[in-house]
């Protein structure tokens, strides 16, 4: 037999010891530890620093001007929720008071068309909402297209925002009342489709991207609550931010104590953001435009889409270096373009010749300031040359 020294002999005996005392600590600590479920929904994208970003989605009723954004803006601000970017690749237009303009309203835009077009995707890539308010679905109604084609290009639409963001949190109105007088079946279109919402919002909704529907129809008057039974006037638009609020508050932080009303040094520091916006539309169909007008105002011309048969253009007038109470534009077709609807404008057509006068919401402009108007026409054919507009004030 071999013999083992006594310091030796202590020394075997020690080592396994401290193994198995390790082992016996490990077991003990990851047992007191909560376990960690696996959860395959969680966003593993690092933790989004800055603001909420909010991106007002929809057609002229949004954008053109969509003073309700200016009203909600300021409500937010007044209430504590500071922390927020408005964004879109559309700038503000004027609302006469301060705020963060910057959304994504069309004027003429279908939700059908914006999928067809493939559009939304480019818009999410260049300003990465978190939250978007949607209120489309006007002028698909106007295009006498059905609920469930609308409905479709919702879902489209959501799940190109989910790509963007799986985490995205989407806010659908069941969109205010619409009454045109060349649009006799119109109204009940509208019922038709806000009665369709809910139940295609729960179908589509998700614990990590919920779709909330947001009552914008109940208690709208399109009689009394729009200019022209389409788009909102002051109480109107007073109706529609008042309809967001409640809904967009529940995922934003509050971070500052609430005032009686809105301080005109907090608005107008929350400027706009240097938003993509000021560069081309990302729809391919965009085309140069052409300004031209009196030392009183500056008009600017583009074509915002274009299609086989048809195109949809918008103005935006500018004031200059003084205010001014009204503006009236005009232009000539050379290619035999026929205007077929219009909006945020008084527009007539003779021949060639178009004249477009401001509606009495949208012809008092500070400095600088400006106004939008838009419109689908008719193509006779491949040609659709843009026209010298000439922008004068009244």
């Amino acid at each position: 037999m071999f013999g083992i020294s006594g310091s030796r002999f202590r020394r075997v005996l020690f080592v396994p010891l401290l193994v198995a005392v390790g082992a016996v600590l490990a077991v003990l600590v990851r047992s007191a530890l909560p376990a960690r479920p696996v959860d395959s929904t969680v966003d593993m994208r690092p933790a989004a620093a800055g603001p909420a970003r909010i991106m007002p989605l929809g057609d002229s009723i949004t954008g053109s001007p969509g003073c309700w954004r200016a009203l909600l803006w300021n409500t937010l601000q007044s209430n504590g929720y500071a922390n927020i970017d408005f964004v879109g690749t559309q700038p503000p237009q004027g609302c006469a008071i301060p705020y963060d303009g910057d959304n994504e309203g069309h004027g003429g835009a279908l939700a059908t068309n914006i999928v067809s077009l493939d559009e939304l995707p480019g818009w999410l890539s260049a300003t990465s909402p978190d939250i978007v308010l949607m209120h489309l679905g006007t002028n698909d109604v106007w295009s006498g297209l059905s609920t469930q084609t609308i409905l479709n290009a919702y879902s489209t639409l959501v799940q190109q925002m989910r790509a963007d963001n799986p985490s995205m949190v989407v806010l659908v109105a069941q969109i205010i009342p619409m009454n045109p007088g060349s649009c006799a079946s119109c109204a009940q279109g509208v019922v038709n489709l806000d009665a369709a919402i809910p139940a295609w919002a729960a179908s589509v909704s998700t614990a990590r991207s919920p779709v909330v529907v947001v009552d914008q129809w109940s208690g709208f008057d399109d009689a009394t609550d729009t200019v022209d039974g389409v788009h909102p006037n002051d109480s109107g638009n007073q109706k529609i931010a008042s309809r967001w609020y409640p809904a967009l508050i529940k995922y934003l932080t509050q971070t500052s104590t609430p005032s009686a009303s809105a301080s005109a040094s907090a608005a107008a520091s929350a400027s706009p953001s240097a938003s993509p916006a000021q560069s081309a539309s990302p729809s391919a169909s965009a085309s140069a435009s052409a300004t031209h007008g009196a030392p009183g105002c500056t008009a600017t011309y583009s074509i915002t889409n274009q299609w086989q048969g048809g195109f949809q253009g918008a103005v935006t007038v500018t004031a200059g270096t003084s205010p001014i109470s009204g503006w009236s534009v005009s232009f000539r077709f050379a290619d035999g373009q026929s205007v077929t609807q219009s909006w945020s404008a008084a527009l007539t057509q003779s021949a060639t010749a178009v004249t477009a006068d401001n509606l009495s919401w949208d012809g008092s402009l500070a400095p600088g300031t400006s106004a939008s108007f838009g419109f689908l026409a008719s193509l006779s054919g491949a040609a659709n040359t843009v026209p010298t507009v000439t922008c004068t004030p009244r």
